[in-house]
This record gives structure tokens, C-alpha cells and sequence, in this order.
């Protein structure tokens, strides 16, 4: 049994996860995660064992001093509390738990079990995960972002994708199906990174989670300087690609295939809900800025075009234009950690 004390009775709450590692290209969805706890000034109330789960080796402790006294800092997962006080702009509050740690090493069940239980102790209503994957897609166009469940009524009621994937899965995966056995409704947002800047961070992916966020949950989410950091960053890549040719030519080519693609979603549908999220940027109390996904802090360098498995400064062309299985990049682009694919949850298109 877990015993929750200092915890007040919440509010319509949602748990809100992203686990750094293999579902979290570019730190978008561990990135976003963090900037809700900042905005909101999140209360950490739990923490898992990280002996249980975590092969330091792997993932190791870092030691820092604190008033002339070194302290280590272990990896872990942990949970925290916000009160959304305004989640609707009509005065309506929530709270949101966040869970936010790395993609543990080892008991990955009971992992899951242990989420679940504080879930159940808490009275969450739903889970959503959030996760960000490799992509052929153009960063000079908005984020895609999709919604994925497991639960048939699920994905009729909030207009999401049904998982179809079969193949390896992440922890993002595993804890969206123990979510399914357990009962409890759980959904996955997935941000499809740009695969020849695969760095992070990427804001502007981090943003796109967060606009989808917030029209699943029907809330407003202070941005910060978010936006900015994320017009910036698409300024840096810009800027980058314009000074090679070969870059310039390999996104546009993206860029093409992404209009096509994208021409029938310019619906009424589409257009509506971006009208609903500048009404609610409007509002004072829901922080600065209009969310828009533009936008690299400055003192970015070359690495952000550069292909961390082959040394490569530059993606390759393409070799031909016969078809290629959805989503999947030129072979020697990815990300630092080669063996990061996407999760069973993600987008089919992007090569799930």
C-alpha cells in the first residue's frame, strides 16, 4: 500500500509522464514535462527507489557541492503536484501529476505497478504520456504531433489514433498497456523531431506537445519563454541549413512532401481549434505570448546538423525516389543513441 501524506484531496486529476531516453528524441517530451513543474512550481511528493530500477552504469549519479557539502543526486523517476487554478479559462481548477524521470533499466512491470499504484491512491482520472520520436519531416513546418490510445472508445471519444504497431517498445508502451489492463484510461502524445536535427534541445517540439496538451485536457498552459526559445531555434537551424547547399535542397524536398501531405488537413476543423488556442493566449493569467511553433538560443553550433553515428556534418541525399517505409530517415541518420526507435505508441507514419 502506498501511503500519501502531505498530499491534499486533488482536483480532477491527470498524471501527466515523459521519461528521458529511447522515447525522447531531441529531450522534447522530458522537456515539456519540466517546463509544466517550472511554470507551475511543482511539489515533489514521491520518489521512486532508484535502486530498484536504474543500472548506474548505465545511468550514472552525478555529485554536486551545496554550501561546501557534496551531495549526489541519484537517477530516478519522480512525482510531483500542480494546481491548474484557471484550467478552462471559466475558473474551473484541476491538478496535474507529473511524473518525470529516465526509462529504467530493469522491472519494467513492477516499475509500471508502482505508477499505478500512486495513480489509484490519487483518484487519477486519466494518464497521459508524452513521448517525441525521429522523423522525415521539415523543421521550417509545424510540429506533428499525434495522439495515440489502445482503448477503442478512447480514441472515438478525443478524436485519437488506435495502436496498430507491432515491434520492440519503450517504456512509454509498456506503461500505456499495464495502464489498459489496470483500467485506467491512458493516452500517448507523440512529436515527430526533424531526424537530421536530432540534438536537443528542440523547444519547438516541446511547445507542439504542449499546444496538443492543452486542447486534450482543455487547459491553458503558461508558455514562459517558450515560444521565443522556439522561434530562435528554428532561426539557428535556418540559418545552419542556408550555409550548405545539399541541406537546403534535402529540406525542401521534405518540405514538398510535407505540403502535399498536409493539403487536405486545412479543414475547418483545424482552423477552429488554432482559433480556440489564440483565444485562450488572449487571457492574461495564461502567460506571454502567442503559441506558436516557430523559433535555437543563441550559441548554437554545426553539431545541430551533424549526424552523431557516421560524423557526417550534412544528411544524405536521397538515393532514389522509390518508396521507403513511412517515417523512416536516410540509413545513417539518427540520433546519438543509434538504437532509439520509435515507441509502439507513436504515429504510425513516422515509422513506428
Amino acid at each position: 500500500m502506498i501511503e500519501l501524506e502531505g498530499v491534499p484531496e486533488l482536483i480532477d486529476p491527470v498524471m501527466v509522464a515523459a521519461f528521458e531516453g529511447w522515447n525522447d528524441a531531441g529531450d522534447a517530451a522530458s522537456a515539456a514535462v519540466a517546463h509544466l513543474d517550472r511554470e507551475w512550481k511543482g511539489e515533489v511528493f514521491a520518489a521512486l527507489d532508484a535502486e530498484d530500477y536504474y543500472d548506474f552504469q548505465v545511468n550514472r549519479p552525478t555529485v554536486f557541492l551545496d554550501g561546501g557539502v557534496r551531495k549526489i543526486t541519484w537517477p530516478t523517476t519522480r512525482l510531483s503536484v500542480v494546481r491548474v487554478s484557471d484550467a478552462n479559462g471559466k475558473g474551473r481548477a484541476r491538478d496535474l501529476v507529473l511524473v518525470r524521470g529516465i526509462e529504467p533499466s530493469m522491472r519494467w512491470r513492477s516499475f509500471c505497478n508502482e505508477i499505478l499504484g500512486f495513480a489509484h491512491e490519487l483518484g487519477v482520472e486519466m494518464l497521459v504520456v508524452l513521448g517525441s520520436l525521429l522523423g522525415d519531416t521539415p523543421h521550417t513546418r509545424p510540429v506533428p504531433v499525434s495522439g495515440v490510445t489502445s482503448d477503442a472508445d478512447l480514441a472515438r471519444r478525443l478524436d485519437l489514433e488506435e495502436s496498430r504497431y507491432e515491434g520492440p517498445t519503450g517504456i512509454v508502451g509498456i506503461l500505456q498497456e499495464a495502464c489498459t489492463h489496470a483500467g485506467v484510461p491512458a493516452v500517448s502524445l507523440w512529436a515527430a523531431v526533424p531526424h537530421y536535427v536530432s540534438q536537443p534541445p528542440n523547444p519547438k517540439a516541446s511547445l507542439a506537445l504542449l499546444n496538443r496538451l492543452e486542447d486534450l485536457l482543455d487547459i491553458s498552459i503558461p508558455l514562459g519563454e517558450l515560444s521565443e526559445d522556439a522561434r530562435a531555434w528554428q532561426l539557428g537551424v535556418d540559418q545552419l541549413a542556408a550555409e550548405d547547399s545539399e541541406v537546403a535542397e534535402y529540406v525542401q524536398s521534405l518540405e514538398e512532401a510535407r505540403d502535399t501531405a498536409d493539403l487536405p488537413e486545412a479543414s475547418g476543423e483545424a482552423i477552429a481549434r488554432e482559433f480556440e488556442r489564440y483565444l485562450r493566449r488572449r487571457d492574461p493569467q495564461s502567460g506571454p505570448g502567442v503559441a506558436t511553433e516557430g523559433g535555437l538560443a543563441e550559441g548554437r553550433d554545426s553539431s545541430y546538423l551533424r549526424d552523431t553515428t557516421s560524423g557526417r556534418t550534412r544528411p544524405p541525399r536521397p538515393a532514389s525516389k522509390e518508396p521507403r517505409e513511412p517515417g523512416t530517415g536516410p540509413k545513417d541518420a539518427g540520433p546519438s543513441d543509434s538504437s532509439r526507435r520509435p515507441d509502439e505508441d507513436g504515429p504510425e507514419e513516422s515509422g513506428d
